[in-house]
C-alpha cells in the first residue's frame, strides 16, 4: 500500500537537518513499503516560488495543501528547530493593510504592499490561515494538528532529546523517538524498523 507523507525540517545547509531527509527519501524507494515523501523544501522549490511575487502566506498555503494531501507528516527536530523564525515577519494582523512585507525571494524590487486588502478569520474547520506569525515549521506543525493527521516527530539524534522541542510540540515528548540508532557493527544508521511501524506497516 503506498502513503503519501510530509516531511517539515531545518533546511538550513550548514546546520540543518538534510541527512535525515535523505535517508527518508531513499527509503521511498522501497518496493514493499511504498512511500512518497514531500519535504518542505521540495514544496517551495516547486511552481509556487515561480511566482517573483511569492510571500510567506503563499508558501504556507501551499504547505497546507501539500500536508492535506498526506496521510502522515514527520517532523525531524534538531538542535536548532526551537530557535527557526523564517516565515514569522507577518505584520499584516497588527498592523494593517498597507503594511510592507518581503517577497520570499528578495527579489531586485525590495518590499511591497501587503497583497490582501482583506482577511477573515479561517473556518474552524478549515486550513490554518496563512496570514499569521507562526515560522514555517510551526505553521506545519499546526495545520497537521488541525487537519487531523498523523504526525510523527523524530530527533536527529542517537538519544531522546525532548528540551529541543519546540514550546507548540511540548505535548510529543513522549512519543518522540530518536531517528538514528546503532547497527550491530555501531554504525549510526536510521531507524527504519521504526518509521515503519508508525507509519503503519507493521
Amino acid at each position: 500500500m503506498s502513503k503519501r507523507v510530509y516531511i517539515s525540517a531545518d533546511y538550513s545547509p550548514s546546520d540543518g537537518d538534510r541527512d535525515v531527509v535523505d535517508v527518508l527519501h531513499s527509503w521511498g524507494k522501497d518496493d514493499k513499503h511504498k512511500v512518497d515523501y514531500v519535504d518542505t523544501a521540495e514544496v517551495i522549490s516547486g511552481s509556487v516560488v515561480n511566482d517573483p511575487d511569492c510571500r510567506p502566506c503563499d508558501l504556507k498555503k501551499e504547505f497546507n495543501r501539500q500536508i492535506n494531501a498526506s496521510s502522515a507528516v514527520i517532523f525531524i527536530i534538531g538542535d536548532k528547530t526551537a530557535s527557526r523564525v523564517a516565515g514569522s515577519t507577518c505584520r499584516r494582523n497588527s498592523t494593517g493593510a498597507y503594511c510592507n512585507c518581503t517577497p520570499y525571494k528578495q527579489n531586485a524590487n525590495g518590499k511591497s504592499i501587503c497583497k490582501w486588502p482583506l482577511t477573515s478569520d479561517p473556518d474552524p474547520d478549515g486550513d490554518l490561515g496563512n496570514i499569521n506569525t507562526f515560522s514555517y515549521i510551526e505553521h506545519e506543525f499546526r495545520q497537521a494538528q488541525r487537519r487531523g493527521k498523523k504526525i510523527i516527530v523524530v530527533y536527529n539524534s542517537l538519544n531522546r532529546q525532548i528540551g529541543w522541542l519546540p514550546s507548540y510540540m511540548k505535548g510529543c515528548g513522549d512519543c518522540a523517538e530518536p531517528f538514528w540508532v546503532r547497527d550491530a557493527l555501531g554504525n549510526r544508521v536510521g531507524n527504519y524498523a521504526f518509521v515503519k511501524r508508525v507509519l503503519g506497516y507493521e
